[in-house]
């Protein structure tokens, strides 16, 4: 009978990681010859080749990568089985990791951190910063607790999904641009622009591509810029346009360093939502915490559409 246990699938997925016995020795309080056994047990057990050494590096073969694919499952889950089991019920000590997109993360969270972490002082909390596809990947692997993200509508089971505010895309533009002063944004004026763009990975790029299929416009002199930071300077300085959210620019437009627009013709209604894995145990720190973005939607009097699995 085959002896898989979590010890070797957590060597398997730290050498991929490290490329180094001596390193996974380390990060595990093993001595080398120890990792090397477990290395060569496993190779035994399966009857095939798991790893390689090239260049004093280990590398994974092809099945060591398909077994990396349920090692990483397995860990993670043997990971969240003894988080769940150390902080059941209290909130005294415990952890909570929460992935979130830019505009969530810096526009709703932070407030709602402090006064989680000040009336929980005992909690570790994580906070992972990625695009919305990212934050959802990580959800079904079981990688984070709660993702908060901007997206539009989605049906992703076993995801689920609660409201908390719209999230409104607006096209912005500098109080120096040429048609600043226009009484409104058509799509031949945005087609005669300089375009502003999104990384690919981001929600927000995803909307804008396509809007900008949908009218049959290919931007000219375009920038990609990952950074919503530098997406918003780059417009700043006047040539440039751009589709952003209306809460990430909402200082700068209320300073007159931006002006913000209505996009013509767009149907894709975007909201942030606090989503959870159904296959994830809801443990109660997490509850907690989806309180305090309950009692914070209240308090900010938006406009609700309901949950979604």
């Amino acid at each position: 009978m085959m002896n898989l246990n979590l010890l070797k699938l957590q060597i398997v997925e730290l050498l991929e990681k490290h490329h180094k016995i001596t390193t996974v020795a380390d990060l595990l309080g093993l001595k080398q010859p120890t990792v090397t056994f477990h290395m060569k047990n496993l190779e035994r057990e399966f009857g095939v080749k798991l790893f390689d050494a090239r260049m004093g590096r280990i590398i994974l073969t092809d099945a060591g990568y398909a077994l990396l694919h349920y090692a990483s499952k397995i860990n993670a889950l043997a990971s969240e089985a003894q988080r769940v089991v150390n902080d059941f019920d209290t909130l005294k000590q415990g952890t909570l990791s929460i992935g979130a997109s830019y505009v969530p993360a810096t526009y709703i969270l932070p407030a709602i951190l402090d006064s989680f972490t000040k009336s929980f002082p005992g909690i570790r909390v994580t906070l992972s910063v990625k695009t919305a596809p990212s934050i959802m990947q990580m959800l079904h692997a079981h990688q984070i607790d709660i993702g908060v993200l901007s997206t539009d509508p989605f049906h992703k089971s076993p995801l689920k999904a609660q409201a908390l505010c719209k999230d409104e895309l607006v096209l912005i533009c500098s109080p120096s641009h040429p048609f600043a002063d226009a009484a409104e944004w058509t799509p031949e004026l945005i087609a005669a622009s300089s375009f502003v763009l999104h990384g690919k990975a981001s929600n927000t790029r995803s909307i804008t591509d396509q809007w900008l299929d949908r009218q049959g416009i290919r931007p000219f002199s375009s920038l990609e810029l990952d950074s919503l930071e530098a997406i918003k300077q780059a417009v700043m300085l006047g040539e440039h346009i751009s589709f952003v959210s209306r809460m990430a620019v909402q200082s700068e437009a209320a300073g007159g360093l931006l002006r913000m627009w209505p996009i013509p013709d767009l149907p894709v209604e975007r909201q942030v939502y606090v989503m959870t894995n159904k296959d994830r145990y809801l443990s109660v720190t997490s509850s907690r915490f989806i309180e305090l973005l309950e009692q914070w939607r209240q308090s900010s009097q938006e406009p609700i559409l309901g949950g979604q699995d």
